[in-house]
């Protein structure tokens, strides 16, 4: 942790050549004041500090820093994304921000205002990281995934999933799920481990992990999203081929907006419509679902179906 600390001691430093008071330091840090002289003291081991009017600074030397090759154009893109980019977060990185910090600086001589923009935006991220709890443990949970991921190791996670508080997955992917809106949840996509089963689930959703000694390999012939061929396993994060008994044939038309398949509709023996047609998984086919009322009722596949039922039990407890 204290490496941690005087590493990123020298971002902030090198991101305020102004240079920042210890007071100023220690909060940005969130640690107390009186351990700041042993990182200003350990840092100083490696690169050149100095103290002037109670501020730390770091001595300019020129070709010190190898600068960033971005084009003017480059770096308004990279700012605008940075600012999409952690609005949209459910929960803030500090790897963001760290991250922001390092772009920033090798901004600095070319594109100053830019170079603000990105350091403003890092801070307002810290500010957001040192308000919650919830903050650290999503920031050290997802190290763990990143390090399961990067080192081909089995991670074991708890979830507040029902069925599924415990979980043993290979993670094959992190990134966002586009859930319709503006909510783009992280997720880590994998294997359950002794099955063929691919899930995803939202990293805000795990409350503990942990890396396990046993290693994978992801298969050189994985296809992204690429589920078992049994529906009843079926947990889809892009697609999900529902089978839908109909009701009422114009209540299809509730589903004109969302991303689907060409519907097929069918009379099975019992007289009932049927109706096979993929569907994007999001929120609004949950919503479109629920507007149908009672004239459309999911078949299958039975996660899908289990997903829904929840759903609509969490609605109904909101209102007891």
């Amino acid at each position: 942790m204290k490496g941690e600390h005087v590493a990123q001691l020298e971002l902030l430093l090198r991101s305020h050549p102004e240079g920042l008071r210890r007071a100023e330091i220690a909060r940005r840090l969130g640690v107390h004041r009186s351990t700041i002289s042993r990182y200003v003291e350990d840092l100083s081991k490696h690169i050149d500090l100095y103290e002037e009017r109670n501020l730390i600074k770091i001595r300019d030397r020129d070709g010190d820093e190898t600068p960033l090759e971005l084009s003017i154009y480059e770096s308004l893109a990279f700012n605008m994304s940075a600012e999409a980019l952690a609005s949209s977060l459910d929960i803030q990185n500090p790897h963001l921000a760290s991250g922001l910090r390092k772009v920033a600086v090798n901004m600095r001589q070319y594109a100053p205002n830019l170079a603000e923009n990105i350091l403003q935006l890092a801070d307002s991220i810290d500010l957001q990281l040192k308000s919650s709890e919830t903050n650290v443990i999503y920031s050290r949970i997802m190290e763990i995934l990143i390090d399961c991921w990067v080192s081909g190791h089995i991670a074991k996670i708890i979830t507040t999933i029902p069925d599924k508080e415990e979980l043993e997955i290979a993670p094959y992917f992190i990134g966002f799920k586009d859930e319709g809106g503006n909510r783009k949840p992280m997720t880590v996509t994998g294997r359950l481990r002794h099955t063929t089963e691919i899930i995803t689930v939202e990293i805000a959703s795990i409350v503990d992990a942990t890396m396990l000694d046993q290693t994978y390999t992801i298969p050189d012939n994985l296809k992204p999203f690429k589920f078992s061929d049994k529906q009843n396993n079926y947990d889809a994060v892009d697609m999900i081929p529902l089978v839908l008994e109909l009701k009422s044939r114009s209540a299809l038309n509730s589903f004109s907006t969302l991303i689907h398949g060409t519907p097929k509709i069918e009379t099975d023996k019992e007289g009932r419509t049927i109706c096979y047609m993929e569907a994007e998984n999001s929120i609004e086919l949950l919503l479109r679902i629920i507007q149908c009322g009672n004239n459309v009722v999911i078949l299958s596949p039975e996660s899908y179906r289990r997903k829904f039922i929840l759903s609509l039990e969490s609605i109904l407890k909101e209102y007891k």
